[in-house]
């Protein structure tokens, strides 16, 4: 599964095998121990401010209760409008202490080449907004929350040094309603790294 364009997919093997296994144990017992070789952006995946900043929060500094159980809301902007998500789609928004999710419909590309052209992207001034009313984390459903032309990526910019995680690569945002969800996207606490894979989802209510 690669998820950005030149890193490398996951390798996924046995560690130990279950059919290896069964000479180390009684007969009628064995075991599966797996292993996977990836870049930390792997999957859907949520980024800590030191993904960005050198003196950001990384994961494990990040809060659980943003994490586990924010309170969301799903924000409509079909690529089909355009790709660019400004700070007209937020607004009329409460998105203070929000799980702000954007469902662009980006992902039914994913496994195809189209899926890592030029995608559905925040803009500078929607990160801004975001973060000045106090957004608690920000997901989208392309491949990146930034447009991939502007190599300083603002959205990361912004959004990571106000401290709001950010989640790529989501999907199935289109089942969810426009609020009335808990989202969640838990990724193990690992000291020094700033993205690792989640598996996102979102309790309905």
């Amino acid at each position: 599964m690669v998820t950005y364009k030149g890193l490398p997919g996951p390798v996924i093997r046995d560690h130990l095998s279950r059919e290896a296994s069964r000479a180390l144990y009684a007969p009628g017992t064995s075991f599966q121990i797996g292993k996977i070789e990836m870049v930390a952006n792997t999957g859907t995946y949520v980024d800590a401010p030191s993904h960005r900043w050198e003196d950001g929060v990384d994961l494990a500094g990040l809060s659980l209760d943003v994490l586990a159980g924010r309170p969301g809301i799903c924000i409509s902007a079909p690529f089909g409008q355009g790709l660019a998500v400004d700070e007209d789609f937020l607004e009329g928004e409460e998105v203070g202490g929000k799980a702000v999710l954007v469902s662009s419909g980006w992902s039914a590309f994913w496994g195809t080449p189209s899926y890592f052209q030029r995608s559905s992207h925040l803009t500078a001034s929607a990160a801004s907004l975001l973060a000045a009313r106090g957004a608690a984390i920000v997901g989208i459903d392309s491949h990146n929350i930034d447009d991939t032309e502007d190599l300083s990526r603002p959205v990361h910019s912004i959004l990571l040094r106000a401290g709001i995680p950010v989640v790529e690569h989501l999907c199935g945002l289109e089942a969810l309603p426009p609020s009335g969800f808990r989202f969640y996207a838990v990724p193990v606490k690992v000291v020094g790294m700033g993205t690792f894979p989640v598996r996102a989802f979102a309790e309905v209510s």
